[in-house]
Formats: C-alpha cells, structure tokens, sequence
C-alpha cells in the first residue's frame, strides 16, 4: 500500500516536471508558470521528469537499486525548480518526502548500518557452509526416532532428501511489544547453519509509529547478540549476555524442528514421548541445554512448540523468564520440503499471554541449489 502510494507521488511528480519542458520549448501555454524558461533549463525540466519516472520503475521492478535514480531525481529536479523558485517553490515539498526515505536507503548502505552487517554475515555463513555435503535421509535414520517424530519428518518429506546444512527464509508479519499495542508490519530475511559451525542470522524491517526501524539478530559460535534502530541510526535495543544466549539456542531449536526438520536428526537432539501426542526435545549447543514440548496432530503435523527455557526482555536489559509457546498451522511445501508456512509466538505471563509475533513464511530454501520460487518478501500486509 505505501509502496504504491509512493510510486504514485513519483510518477506524479515527474509528470508535473514536463511542464517545465513544454513552456521552455514554446510546446504549450503554461500561464502557471510565469518566469521565461530557456530551452537549456527546459532540458533539466526533461532530464528531471525521466529520472523520476526510472525512480518510480525501479521502486517498483528492482527496489534494492532504486536510490541510484532517486539521487539523480532528486538533484535535477531541485535544481529545476530553484530556477522557476515563485512558481515551483512547492514541488520542493515533493522533493522532501522522496529525500526521507532516500537518506534512509544511503544509510543503510553504510558499512556499519544492520542491514550491511547481516548481508556481510549471511555472505559468508553461506560460502563457508554451502561447499559441505550430507548423503540423503534414509528410513534407518529414522529409526531411533520416537514414533511421533518418525511421523513428522516423513510428512515434511526428509526422507531422500540431504540433511539441511543451510536455510535461507523470506517472511512477513506482524510484531507488538503488548497486548493493548499496535501491530507493527514488517519484512525479514534469514541464513541459518546447522552442523559444525552453526549460527543463525535474522534481519527484519518494520514500521512503528510511523518511523521505519531494523533489527539484527546474529547467534554465532555461543554468543548471541539482538540490535534494533530506529531510521537505521538510532539504537532502540542492544542485547546480550548469557540469558541473551539461552534465549537463542531455544530459538534456535525451533528453527530446527519448524523450518528444517531433517536437523532433528543431529545426536545434540534428544527425545522423550511423554504422551500419545507429545514429546520432549532436549538440545545441547555449545555447552548450552535447553528443552520444549513438541505437540502433533492426529495427523502427525507439529502444531505447537513450547518452551519454558527462553527469557522475554524488550530492552535488552531486562529479562523475564515465561513460558514461550509458538501455535504452527497451515503447511505448504517449499522446494519439496513441507513446512508450517504460518505461525504466532507468545508468552504465557501469569497477568494473561502475550501474542507478541504473527509471521508468514514467502520461501524457505534449505541447500545452495535451492533458487527463490518468488520474490522475497515486500508487502507489509499483516500476517494472519
């Protein structure tokens, strides 16, 4: 929606340009502008309204490269309107409203921004773990397995497959920090290695209160770290520490048993059946032990993952510990392998629970050879 919204001011504004372009030229009448334009500054009316045309295409066919013709736009454009300053002085107005979102691009391509430091990462996390290959999952491999957990890894179809070594995620969703809040909308992006030299990496872009912030969460090697800035400048949270590092092995764990369930078969994965339709995972990573409950359907699907292990802190500073509970639902499959493709994420507070998270799975890739079915994720629709 804000996209397209921006998309039209652009558009609009670099039609408005060509005014500019056809008084210069003696093309029309133009008594809205009253000052003479000569037919040198009438070519930057051109070259402005061009440039915010290809802006408006990029913003809407390559966002990643959109800045690149911003700036020319921008720059023209003010500068064509310097010229014609008692009758144009309002298109500054237009010019403002493309330069925020503009400086805040520039700055995320700082090699300090969030964003720069988890493509970095993710760079090299995929180029050091891709070169390592596993044979394919076979049905003796299953075999310690409890029964519930056989179930589960056939249904999201493991078997034939090679062991995830790497995952790469692209979602959307929703996010509040309690329950009276607003929901924020954002967009994330995630690299995961499983095996020698794990760790994952999480990127999300959101809006709250009208201001866009980014949030990195890196988990390498035992040490876990999670910022968050507003406009890409200013830190909102910087977290870490040992409860910081539990906190993202039971994240960790998840990521195991809801996005790439053939790393369940990993000795650091222990099971208990504690019921008809339950078991208790146990999980040692880096000297640190958690543990959740997994529930199933009669069908064998994984509905829900509970952990009491994991602590909730929203500055970084503090820290609670609650039970975290994620409710699973609507598998699809994804390059072969069958996910849960929706999910919430809550804490169960003795005051009443928090659903704090609502995400939505747009692709899950799980090995190098693995290409995007679709773009990744760009709409700030709410995930339900």
């Amino acid at each position: 929606m804000l996209r397209g919204v921006f998309i039209g001011l652009l558009v609009v504004h670099g039609l408005i340009h060509l005014m500019g372009f056809a008084k210069g030229f003696g093309f029309a009448e133009l008594p809205q502008l009253r000052e003479p334009i000569s037919r040198g500054l009438a070519g930057v009316w051109l070259l402005a309204a061009v440039a915010m045309l290809v802006t408006a295409a990029f913003v809407a066919f390559a966002p990643a490269h959109w800045w690149i013709p911003a700036v020319v736009a921008l720059v023209l454009s003010q500068v064509a309107i310097t010229t014609s300053w008692s009758d144009a002085k309002l298109g500054t107005i237009a010019n403002v409203i493309l330069l925020l979102p503009l400086a805040i691009t520039l700055a995320d391509l700082r090699p300090s921004s969030l964003t720069s430091r988890y493509e970095h990462d993710a760079r090299e996390a995929l180029a050091t773990a891709t070169s390592i290959s596993s044979a394919p999952v076979t049905e003796a491999d299953l075999a310690p397995l409890p029964p519930l957990v056989q179930t589960y890894l056939r249904r999201a179809g493991v078997v034939g497959k090679p062991r995830t070594r790497t995952l790469e995620m692209e979602f959307r969703g929703t996010l509040r920090s309690k329950p009276d809040a607003d929901w924020m909308p954002v967009v994330g992006r995630q690299v995961s290695v499983f095996g020698e030299g794990s760790k994952r990496l999480f990127f999300v872009d959101g809006t709250m209160m009208g201001l866009p912030f980014d949030g990195y969460h890196r988990f390498v090697g035992r040490d876990a770290t999670m910022e968050v800035r507003a406009v890409s400048l200013f830190t909102m949270v910087d977290a870490r520490g040992d409860l910081m590092n539990q906190s993202e092995t039971v994240t960790f764990l998840n990521d195991m048993c809801v996005l790439a369930p053939s790393t369940l078969l990993d000795p650091s994965v222990t099971f208990t059946t504690t019921g008809e339709r339950t078991v208790h995972a146990t999980y040692t990573r880096s000297g640190i032990a958690v543990s959740a409950d997994l529930l199933f359907d009669e069908a064998g699907d994984l509905v829900s993952f509970a952990s009491d292990d994991r602590y909730m802190s929203a500055d970084g500073k503090t820290y609670t510990k609650y039970r975290w509970v994620t409710p699973l639902h609507d598998y699809r499959e994804f390059h072969g392998r069958r996910i849960a493709a929706k999910g919430e994420a809550l804490w169960k507070r003795p005051e009443g629970d928090l659903e704090y998270g609502r995400l939505e799975m747009i692709d899950v890739r799980q090995g190098p050879g693995e290409a995007r079915e679709r773009p990744a994720a760009v709409s700030l629709a709410p995930a339900r």
